[in-house]
């Protein structure tokens, strides 16, 4: 099974991805994780360049392109292998981040971004997407706490643009009925056990 989270920076989605991935290994399953951008060599170093502060003259065009040839490594190199060879593959963002960020945040022609990935990703659809759900102010809450000189290049982009991010994703949600909705408002526990009903009730349909 094939299993993306998705969401705003500091929505917790990191959180409850090493929560599921623990909570599977218990019960036996083979589980491999990765995070986007990144996963494979040839990824991280797409991904130091994504979210160098120095890079500021990145055009929107560029780094939707850099995004999609990491994915596109990463999906040949280790998603469809070890998904063939019965893994559960849990990755932290995925092609939905594109769509959210450089689709919709950025206004790069969705069509044309939703193309490139089709591209990029090919057979590798997920089965199921969370969405962690959180709002604004509380995102704007946790950027502050972490610290302007720690957040990375795409971290540091305006409220105006989260809010478009945070609308794509709520679009997408309403059309796509492989995403799950979390409302990240909730404690860490109770975020837990909704993810964990959802993914053990797909395995016992499909074992």
């Amino acid at each position: 099974m094939f299993i993306t989270f998705e969401g705003l920076d500091f929505c917790g989605k990191s959180t409850q991805v090493k929560l599921l991935k623990e909570k599977l290994e218990q019960i036996g399953k083979k589980i491999i994780l990765i995070r986007e951008p990144g996963g494979t060599q040839i990824s991280e170093k797409v991904r130091d360049i994504l979210l160098d502060k120095k890079n500021s003259e990145m055009h929107i065009e560029t780094e939707l392109l850099l995004f999609s040839a990491s994915r596109a490594q990463l999906v040949r190199e280790i998603i469809i292998p070890l998904l063939n060879e019965g893994y559960f593959v849990i990755s932290d963002r995925f092609h939905d981040s594109s769509i959210a960020y450089q689709g919709y945040g950025r206004g790069i022609n969705l069509n044309s971004v939703k193309t490139i990935q089709e591209f990029a990703i090919g057979l590798a659809i997920p089965d199921l997407t969370f969405f962690i759900d959180l709002p604004l102010k509380e995102i704007e809450k946790r950027r502050t706490k972490f610290g302007a000189n720690n957040l990375d290049r795409i971290e540091l982009s305006e409220n105006a643009f989260y809010n478009r991010v945070q609308q794509g994703y709520i679009e997408m949600c309403k059309n796509e009925k492989r995403f799950i909705t979390i409302d990240g408002t909730k404690s860490i526990e109770e975020i837990h056990k909704q993810i964990i009903d959802v993914v053990i009730n797909m395995v016992k349909k499909n074992e």
